[in-house]
């Protein structure tokens, strides 16, 4: 990738004046002790991206380091004590100091037996990737040093992801590191080189040590990328996806020589790059319910595929398999419950909109649809917009018209009825004082019939509506 060298060091330089990293720069110089930029702020200094996090590493040990940091800081907190970090609130910028480590791990955990170390180079060379191994020498009075040992300066030049150490030796101490190379490879859009590849495709069950919180995160962060799908393809090829989203590489599914469906797997991956196209386009930011709706929203269809006579193929019931094969997935990656509900709902929801192509929807579907939606209609417009993935450039233009349509009509409809808050007309305290009963079971029963009678007709009023709820109690003898 084209690297501008000179504002590079600009940048660098600017890092080093930042207030909290200069004040701290100061101190430790004063203390006599060494102190550096680490990782992510300096290797985004090369790729122009600015620095959120500011990582510092010294030879100062855990106590010292509090020593020193606590009569600059608003705040500070030891709670990485035990890993040598203590982090400090400074001048409205939160820094992190670290002392150098030289871990030795444990082959049944991903858990380090902390070592303190004294040196820079060895600290550097236990971090993930070359690109994270520089640092920025801090000496007040002096440039800042670039301290690259492992060549991660070459790498951001060529776009490609390696590691200090071998990659055995890399990911064998920490597996995680193979899913971070795929997450790096979608953020960044860099290459994993092929010794690192081919250590990912010999290793790939030794994430079975990492916890599953930790492997929903780095996933999470993935599809937050700009672009996933490179991530998404790596983890496929090296077999870690079998392991950690086996849904994900199910989708390959064998076509039949006369290809009377299409590629799944492909074909997930072209809607999730659709929607994200979408996202921004309808202006919202990235939107991790949305893409893990897009990329999981057809896994039902490996179980549920038929060979039909004739010979086509169908996958009958795919949406509700779907949605429970999804919501167990997440849960078993402990995603939040704010991310599994909606992801399984519009998977469940996702093909809803197909039959309105069959013949114009009633006022009454459209607000049917409107309400099984919910919250998630807009998500839910955009994954269904773009699971239209056919080449054949009339029927995609069919169902875009027809989508269309369908949009211009929940929005009259919302202006006219306030669709996003359809109620009946009467509310269930209304009901039992009209019917001169207790609360139970007739009181839902009720608000479902007299639901029901509002989507399907629009509002009633609350005479209309009481005359039916009248009607139907009677009814009931």
């Amino acid at each position: 990738m084209a690297i501008d060298m000179a504002a590079s060091l600009r940048r660098l330089g600017a890092l080093a004046e930042v207030p909290a990293v200069a004040a701290v720069g100061a101190r430790f110089a004063e203390g006599g002790h060494a102190l550096a930029l680490v990782g992510g702020p300096v290797r985004d200094a090369f790729l122009g991206r600015p620095a959120t996090d500011f990582d510092l590493t010294t030879d100062a040990r855990p106590d010292r380091i509090l020593e020193l940091v606590r009569p600059l800081a608003d705040a500070h907190w030891d709670i990485g004590r035990d890993f040598g970090t203590i982090g400090a609130r400074i001048g409205g910028q939160t820094v992190e100091i670290t002392t150098y480590r030289s871990d030795r791990y444990d082959s049944s955990t991903r858990k380090p037996e902390v070592a303190f170390g004294d040196s820079l180079d060895a600290d550097l060379s236990r971090r993930d990737f070359a690109i994270n191994a520089m640092a920025l020498a801090l000496r007040p009075g002096v440039t800042p040093q670039l301290v690259d040992p492992w060549g991660g300066v070459d790498d951001l030049l060529a776009g490609r992801l390696r590691t200090p150490a071998s990659p055995e030796i890399s990911f064998g101490e920490d597996p995680l590191r193979m899913l971070r190379a795929a997450r790096f490879a979608a953020q960044l859009g860099f290459e994993v080189d092929e010794d690192a590849r081919e250590a990912m495709r010999a290793m790939a069950d030794r994430v079975a040590i990492v916890s599953a919180e930790r492997i929903g995160d780095e996933l999470g962060r993935l599809l937050l990328a700009s672009t996933p799908v490179p991530g998404l393809r790596l983890l496929v090829d090296t077999g870690l996806a079998a392991l950690v989203l086996p849904e994900l590489p199910a989708l390959r599914l064998e076509i039949d020589e006369h290809a009377r469906h299409k590629d799944v797997y492909e074909h997930t991956l072209t809607v999730l790059l659709q929607a994200i196209d979408l996202e921004g386009s309808r202006g919202h930011g990235p939107d991790l319910v949305l893409r893990l709706a897009a990329l999981l929203h057809d896994i039902g269809k490996p179980g549920t595929r038929r060979i039909e006579p004739g010979g086509a193929v169908s996958f009958h019931h795919h949406d509700v398999v779907g949605a429970k094969l999804a919501g167990a997935r997440l849960r078993a990656l402990r995603f939040p419950s704010d991310v599994v509900k909606p992801v399984a709902e519009l998977i469940r929801l996702h093909l809803r909109f197909f039959g309105y192509t069959d013949g114009a929807w009633t006022d009454s579907a459209v607000r049917r649809y409107v309400r099984d939606a919910g919250d998630q209609l807009e998500r839910l417009h955009i994954l269904t917009r773009a699971d239209v993935t056919t080449r054949n450039r009339r029927r995609a233009d069919r169902l875009g018209f027809a989508y269309d349509d369908l949009e211009e009509r929940v929005a009259a409809l919302a202006e006219e009825e306030e669709l996003a808050a359809i109620r009946p007309d009467l509310d269930g305290e209304a009901i039992m004082r009209i019917l001169d009963i207790r609360p139970g079971r007739e009181v839902g029963e009720a608000y479902r019939m007299l639901l029901d009678a509002r989507l399907d007709e629009g509002p009633l009023g609350p005479e209309e509506a009481e005359r039916r709820l009248r009607a139907w109690w009677s009814g009931r003898g």
